[in-house]
């Protein structure tokens, strides 16, 4: 599969299972509300996705891992730590509709989602690559999605 093909297939994937978890937390809100560790997950996830947003302006930002041709390499803000900031927001978001749903299905999408944004984040890494001359050295000295982990 070629790589345009194959981003399409990893964005199309992301959004499916983002979808699920969300319908079934609209389920979940008809027998209980969410909890604190929830809540407390989601608060983490607007703040590192605003925050990515706000240094990563909508303009060079892209849904798809292919960048844009007249983009330009971010290395500010949480982009000092990680590689894929908005990943680890949209993680932490899922992370607080799977721990609200406290069933097996809410961590296998989560799990399953990790895995996509990982092999998503591996796809626009070989992108970044060809078309940042500094991407390499950048990736030597920052983490994929958690700092000092991974």
């Amino acid at each position: 599969m070629n790589p345009r093909t194959l981003g399409h297939v990893w964005v199309a994937l992301q959004f499916a299972l983002l979808s699920a978890l969300a319908v079934l937390c609209l389920l979940q809100a008809r027998q209980s509300l969410p909890g604190a560790l929830s809540v407390g997950l989601w608060l983490a996830s607007a703040l590192l996705g605003i925050l990515t947003l706000w240094v990563n302006r909508p303009g060079n930002f892209n849904v798809h891992p292919e960048p844009h041709p007249d983009g330009r390499l971010v290395q500010e803000g949480p982009y000092r730590w990680v590689r894929h900031p908005m990943y680890g927001a949209v993680l932490l978001f899922a992370a607080g509709a799977a721990a609200w749903l406290a069933n097996t299905l809410g961590l296998v999408l989560w799990l399953a989602l990790l895995a996509v944004l990982m092999a998503k984040a591996h796809l626009e890494e070989q992108w970044l690559l060809k078309h940042y001359p500094t991407y390499a050295n950048y990736r030597l000295r920052t983490w994929r999605l958690i700092p000092w982990i991974y």
